[in-house]
């Protein structure tokens, strides 16, 4: 293990692999395919060894069968060392299995990161610790309040998006519009927000969209609802909830929070069968909600959805319910197949083509999860899910109520 103190350099690798691949499969295909390449002084077991060299840390996900993420090595190398050893990665052809590309994003010099914050915590103190003046104790308290507070955000991808500490290691992300709307979530305990920027959607939010289940928390106004159609087009939103009309979310108490996150629409609900935010039919589900009549809100909302978009998602669920029929939908939601519900596995073992989605009038189980994932389709929506222990990523599971 490397010792920080010793440090200089950080390579950034960006690794794409043609199938599921696992860390370990990452780290044995960069000791075993670079081994005796550039001589025993830069034989990379050596360098750990000596400390030279630190840990490897990897970060990847699969989605649809291929594998990406990113790659970080540290060094205490000299730079034209540290340089040749980041070039030979390149070299690489596969990991584990699979057919495999892997690039040099960047070379970070930690000593120049390090003076920056010298510089930044330096200004800081020069402005704080000098300070003379009267001591109000209130102002105190609630500066400290505010800083632990902000202490915990954190900023992420290379688009350094202010985000909750817990972004990363959730299943589950919320996205929001700014910097102030994440601090306001953390000032009640949530740490899993996100927040956009602006109009222009970064890729980061798009990547994490794709991989973690992703609920879009926006304010009621015209603002959000320009964020909110940006984000369903380019990435994976699952839910969607809005702030009341006249209150941002950075502006919201703990109860109003709570209350449109926990009654979350599915995206599903909310989309024209082109594939846009129907806008108008958001706002009125979220008007309509109230916690002592949510049962006959859904009925009411099912109903209303079912007259007026006929081929939607929501439509075609509705017809198989207590039907026992299942049906093959086409990313356009028109029916390609439909068969009884017990003969799934006939109509999974021949899969058309252009199929995208499964709705089903019967239990589903894991069986049925992983012909669902081996015929790449995108969601199932059923009745029941049992017995359900791993759900691939790129598969979602709707219950049908």
């Amino acid at each position: 293990m490397q010792s920080q103190d010793t440090t200089k350099y950080l390579i950034h690798l960006k690794i794409e692999a043609e199938g599921v691949v696992q860390k370990s499969d990452v780290v044995g295909a960069i000791f075993g395919q670079t081994e005796g390449l550039l001589g025993e002084e830069l034989d990379l077991r050596e360098l750990q060894r000596t400390g030279r060299m630190g840990r490897i840390d990897v970060q990847i996900a699969s989605i649809r069968g291929d594998t990406k993420g990113d790659v970080h090595m540290s060094s205490s190398l000299d730079k034209a060392e540290t340089a040749i050893l980041a070039a030979s990665m390149e070299t690489i052809e596969r990991i584990g299995p699979c057919n495999a590309r892997v690039r040099v994003d960047r070379i970070e010099d930690i000593r120049v990161t390090k003076r920056q914050h010298i510089i930044n915590r330096a200004r800081e103190l020069l402005i704080e610790s000098f300070d003379e003046g009267t001591i109000d104790t209130n102002a105190i308290m609630d500066s400290i309040r505010e800083c632990s507070r902000i202490e915990k955000i954190v900023e992420i991808g290379e688009d350094k998006l202010p985000a909750g500490p817990n972004v990363q290691s959730s299943e589950a992300i919320i996205v929001v519009e700014g910097r102030a709307d994440v601090i306001n979530l953390l000032k009640y305990g949530i740490k899993n927000a996100i927040a956009v920027e602006g109009t222009n959607i970064p890729d980061t939010i798009i990547r994490l969209c794709n991989q973690k289940t992703a609920t879009a928390f926006v304010d009621g106004d015209r603002g959000g609802d320009l964020i909110l159609s940006e984000l369903v087009q380019v990435a994976e939103i699952d839910f969607v909830a809005i702030s009341p009309r006249g209150i941002s979310v950075e502006d919201m108490s703990r109860k109003e929070i709570i209350k449109p996150l926990r009654n979350k629409i599915p995206i599903e609900y909310i989309l024209t069968k082109e594939g846009e935010v129907d806008i108008p039919e958001l706002h009125h589900r979220m008007d309509f909600i109230d916690g002592s009549t949510q049962e006959r809100a859904r009925k009411h909302q099912e109903e209303v959805r079912i007259q007026k978009h006929p081929g939607s998602l929501e439509w075609h669920m509705a017809e198989v319910k207590e039907k026992h029929v299942a049906r093959i939908l086409s990313e356009k939601r028109d029916v390609l197949k439909e068969s009884d519900a017990d003969l799934i596995d006939d109509l999974l073992a021949h899969m058309p083509v252009d199929g995208h989605g499964l709705v089903i009038d019967r239990m589903v189980d894991q069986k049925m999860v992983d012909y669902a994932y081996s015929a790449d389709l995108g969601y199932i929506a059923a009745p029941d899910f049992c017995g359900i222990v791993k759900k691939p990523v790129s598969l979602k599971l709707i219950k049908i109520s």
